[in-house]
């Protein structure tokens, strides 16, 4: 066996979502899906990862300790909301940490986004990366400032692309540049060779930023951009208190002035609301990884690409509280417990080692047959996962998002499949099972596409607008995927298995196992639909005898042996009765039991059947004695 880890009805956000219970007792499902949206989620969803203490910042990484510049910026009209009264601002902030000096301000932002403490709950940026990484890529910071801008902060904030050159106030100039600003002024008090001693430089904004506040403070707060309050409004009366923003027609004219989070060679872009998370997906940026996430509103609608799963998707807003408390300042709650990435862009940046991955192709599982994997949690030391390259190309029929919300666009190169837990930094997302995607080689996004095991719309309410209807989730939404994860047996809420046709493939989520340290791994099999390998196939079983007990279930225990050369993969048929596994995987002359619950039938037949080769199958009994 290869080891690729070396060894319903409407329901408001964050309601938990998974299987109904059988009915009359009976067998349970061994792997039942219980995902969680994150908005409802809270500190108390954190789990450490075993053994580690990542977050240790006398710990360095093991490949390199990055030296990071943080730079801090405010303007004549936008100090730092933490050096204000509690809740003093228009958003109601600052909440927790108020009153401090401006001169203690820049210490007190690199202790939280990099210190352990008890704002920040003991999580670091330093501690993020080395979890993701197993310990390869540490960060440490050093911080600058404050520096005062020479302009008002909505004259960086209004901007041609995300305002349409709408909201300009009278006599400002709009669109300027706060990266070089902030540098120039950086520069200009430290000297250019000690900034050029820095790898990267995070430039900290003063304020809010625009991706935490344009739906919070639009939509969310106001009937329509005519009903937006003068609080909320600009300081030119000429022009109307609602403006353009990035994913949708308005915004209220407040948020749309505020900055939005980005990053290009070297350096990015963040304001104070802009959670831990977000400096860990902007990093990743600044290491050459693109972004892969839609417009959740879009028109026409398209599915979100690998959601809270991937930290360049929406997994960037993980964190107690979910996308609609990303607004807070200090950032504590969503975006400050970002996903981990998933296992291509960890491939991309050299932090999963090789032997962690076991590499197939298409074409290579053709001529070997059906390989069986055990596949460890990401979270816990090196879990890598596997990865199927398309040799020959993406053979999946042409598709057109414009007409097809749950298009992906085509020209894949390979599947992934790993394992997610929540733990670690993966608590806050969703759910624990199996993540499959398909992916790119290039940066050309959607280039990582979860595979979702439930792709109907998840159906739940997103918010309330102002009138008191509520607003569901639109299909575009991240959090529809929260329920994408594989799992295994039967009757789970999700799927135990996934073929696709067109490209010839056929995964299997065959069996769970936490072992008694806490981690998770997944029995998995993937195989081609063209070819099963030279290998003989055969398999036996044996009968089983049982009692029915007080619920009026019996259950037969049947011995099932793989006698073919090769593992494999074989699916159980009892007509009658309930499977909690319809597949089981058997390396080559091993053998197992497999479970059938019946309850009216006094002799049920049960046939196993080898997925490789449908001709090596067998036929046996459970036998009920009342």
């Amino acid at each position: 066996m290869a080891d690729a880890a070396l060894a319903a009805d409407p329901a408001v956000a964050g309601r938990r979502g998974g299987p109904a219970e059988p009915p009359g007792g009976g067998p349970q499902p061994v792997d039942p899906q219980r995902y969680e949206l994150p908005d409802t989620m809270t500190w108390s969803d954190y789990r450490p990862v075993p053994g580690t203490d990542w977050a240790d910042p006398a710990v360095r990484g093991s490949q390199r300790t990055f030296n990071g510049a943080l730079v801090l910026v405010d303007y004549p009209d936008q100090s730092f909301v933490v050096t204000r009264p509690a809740g003093s601002t228009i958003y109601g902030n600052p909440a927790g940490v108020q009153n401090l000096d401006r001169s203690a301000v820049p210490a007190f932002y690199r202790d939280f986004l990099n210190k352990p403490g008890a704002l920040n709950r003991g999580h670091t940026i330093h501690e993020y990366w080395m979890e993701d990484s197993n310990g390869r890529f540490g960060i440490q910071l050093s911080s600058f400032g404050v520096y005062q801008m020479p302009a008002a902060s909505y004259e960086y904030g209004i901007e041609d692309s995300m305002q349409r050159g709408l909201g300009c106030p009278a006599g400002a100039e709009c669109g300027r540049d706060l990266r070089t600003d902030a540098r120039a002024a950086w520069v200009a008090a430290v000297g250019a060779d000690v900034a050029a001693s820095y790898d990267f430089v995070f430039f900290l904004s003063a304020g809010q930023d625009e991706s935490s506040t344009w739906q919070e403070f639009g939509q969310m707060k106001f009937a329509g951009p005519e009903a937006v309050s003068d609080e909320f409004g600009p300081p030119d009366p000429a022009l109307p208190n609602g403006n353009a923003t990035r994913y949708v027609d308005w915004t209220s004219w407040a948020a749309s002035a505020n900055i939005w989070p980005n990053a290009t060679r070297g350096s990015s872009l963040q304001a104070e609301s802009s959670g831990m998370s977000t400096y860990a997906h902007e990093f990743s940026h600044i290491l050459g990884v693109g972004d892969n996430y839609n417009n959740p509103y879009s028109i026409p609608a398209r599915r979100d690409y690998s959601g809270p799963w991937e930290m360049l998707s929406r997994g960037t807003f993980n964190g107690p509280g979910g996308p609609h408390s990303r607004w807070l300042i200090p950032a504590t709650a969503g975006a400050s417990m970002g996903a981990q990435h998933m296992l291509r862009n960890k491939m991309k940046l050299g932090i999963v080692d090789d032997d962690a991955v076991l590499k197939l192709s298409r074409a290579g599982l053709t001529r070997s047959g059906v390989v069986l994997a055990r596949v460890t949690a990401r979270e816990a030391g090196d879990g890598g996962g596997i990865n199927v390259t398309l040799d020959g190309g993406d053979r999946s029929p042409a598709c057109d998002p414009a007409t097809d919300p749950l298009c992906d666009g085509g020209g894949y190169d390979n599947y992934t499949l790993e394992v997610v837990d929540r733990m670690g930094f993966d608590s806050f997302t969703p759910d624990s099972g199996v993540l499959l995607a398909r992916t790119k080689d290039a940066d050309d996004a959607p280039f990582i596409w979860t595979v979702d095991a439930n792709p109907q719309d998840i159906d739940k309410v997103d918010f309330v607008l102002p009138d008191g209807t509520p607003q569901k989730m639109t299909i575009g939404d991240y959090r529809q995927l929260s329920d994408a994860l594989f799992h295994a047996g039967t009757g789970s809420g999700s799927e135990f298995e996934y073929q696709d046709t067109a490209n010839r493939l056929h995964f299997y989520v065959l069996d769970r196992k936490r072992d008694r340290d806490g981690i998770l791994s997944y029995e998995v099999a993937v195989r081609s639909l063209d070819g099963a390998g030279p290998a003989r196939r055969g398999v036996t079983a044996r009968p089983a005898v049982a009692r029915t007990d007080p619920s009026g279930w019996a259950r037969c225990r049947i011995p099932v042996r793989n006698t073919g050369r090769a593992a494999d993969v074989f699916r159980i048929a009892a007509a009658g009765a309930r499977l909690p596994q319809a597949v089981v995987g058997l390396p080559a002359r091993a053998g197992s039991t497999v479970e059938v619950y019946v309850q009216q039938q006094s002799r049920t037949a049960v046939t196993i059947t080898s997925e490789s080769d449908p001709s090596a199958t067998t036929t046996t009994s459970c036998t009920v004695r009342r």
